[in-house]
């Protein structure tokens, strides 16, 4: 907890540090990649750093952190930190990189408010950061421990043995562990980090869902970035994997993680998804077929066309598999790629734009949302006024969580 003269002098200072964020977290990253060009080379997506996605994550969970610890001291934000210490093991983060955030952090703190930051409001953030810092690292103990990887080496390498081509632009890839060893425990929705060498020297990484269950290996589904005119980078990671691997190929690859996994209760399920936002409902999918679940759950997917739809053909035969099962699909432009889909059941589709209240959601349904964000935001909004609680729609974003 903060003490009460900390917790006075936050409060004070909270407006400005909030207002001045926007400034002090490109200076943070500038001064600490300049001091350890290490950690953007081989840890730092790059890409997100280019956007400055990650710089709005950081200045968010910082402020958000702040204000529960001054206006709702008795709470804490849980689903921040849980998610932030599951994308933080995933890249195997250690404790002691901890202080060198602290250091650049508060030196662009510093830098920005000049002489309002005295020894008082120093004093202060650093209560505020350390307590932030060690919940996150408290989180990620616990993490490594049940991966079992207590020191935090959460990397294996794997051969590639199967890579699959789901559409144009999306890959599916199939390693198993070079070492012969047994596979690390998943959980359906999970995602694992996997690392490359690209052209400069760099180690980059990224998160991919898992995207089904093979036999003695992992699974998962990569799609091309390949940029946009707004300015958005082309992804590193996915182009290489795209270009140059494609079988037989060692990667790093990490333990699984991932706070949004399937729920073990007897719920209704609802899995909406848009684009490659399917992934981690096809694994939750494949799961439930491999138990034969009797649950009643309600797929909805939304995709440009059928010819961009990956894991079309296996959302048909999952669903297909599962006795009380039903999906419902939407495509803006069917036409482009169509193959008579709209006959078979237990698939319905529908042109256009995805619309949930056209989906009779069952009482006490619990509902899972991936892809782009505007998608999850309307969806949210259409399922909580059908009824859905807000505790029982989660979602997963790929990239930093700015909505939290």
């Amino acid at each position: 907890m903060l003490s009460s003269t900390s917790a006075a002098t936050v409060r004070a200072t909270l407006p400005a540090v909030g207002a001045a964020i926007g400034e002090i977290t490109p200076l943070f990253y500038d001064k600490m990649f300049a001091a350890h060009p290490e950690l953007l080379r081989d840890l730092f997506n790059r890409g997100n750093q280019a956007n400055g996605s990650q710089r709005q994550a950081l200045a968010g969970s910082i402020a958000t952190f702040a204000t529960y610890l001054v206006e709702h001291p008795d709470e804490r934000p849980d689903a921040m930190l849980a998610r932030i210490a599951h994308k933080h093991a995933s890249l195997g983060v250690r404790a002691d990189q901890y202080p060198i955030v602290r250091e650049h952090l508060f030196a662009a703190i510093a830098e920005v408010l000049g002489e309002a930051v005295t020894e008082e409001v120093a004093a202060a953030w650093d209560e505020v950061y350390w307590l932030m810092a060690n919940a996150l690292i408290a989180a990620e103990k616990r993490l490594y421990e049940a991966a079992g990887t207590p020191d935090g080496d959460v990397w294996r390498e794997y051969r590639v043995t199967g890579r699959f081509q789901e559409t144009d632009d999306v890959a599916t890839f199939v390693v198993q562990p070079l070492d012969g060893g047994p596979l690390p425990a998943s959980r359906p929705g999970q995602y694992v980090s996997v690392q490359v060498e690209l052209p400069d020297g760099a180690h980059q990484i990224r998160q991919y869902s898992l995207s089904g269950q093979p036999d003695a290996g992992l699974q998962f589904s990569v799609k091309r970035v390949t940029g946009d005119a707004a300015g958005s980078p082309a992804g590193e990671v996915s182009n290489h994997l795209h270009d140059h691997v494609h079988g037989g190929e060692v990667l790093r690859v990490s333990a699984p993680f991932g706070d949004v996994v399937l729920d073990e209760g007897n719920h209704p399920l609802l899995f909406a998804s848009a684009g490659i936002g399917c992934t981690p409902m096809i694994g939750m999918l494949s799961r439930l077929a491999a138990e034969s679940s009797a649950r009643r759950v309600i797929s909805v997917h939304a995709d440009r066309s059928p010819y961009t739809h990956a894991f079309r053909a296996e959302l048909r035969q999952l669903t297909g598999k599962l006795t009380n099962a039903t999906a419902e699909v939407w495509y803006e432009r069917p036409e482009d790629g169509g193959d008579g889909d709209g006959a078979d059941a237990p698939v319905t589709f529908h042109e256009g734009r995805i619309d949930l209240s056209r989906v009779d959601v069952p009482a006490g349904t619990v509902a899972y949302l991936c892809g782009p964000v505007p998608f999850m935001k309307a969806a949210r909004t259409q399922l909580l006024e059908a009824g859905v609680p807000a505790a029982d729609i989660h979602y997963e974003v790929f990239g930093p969580d700015l909505g939290l």
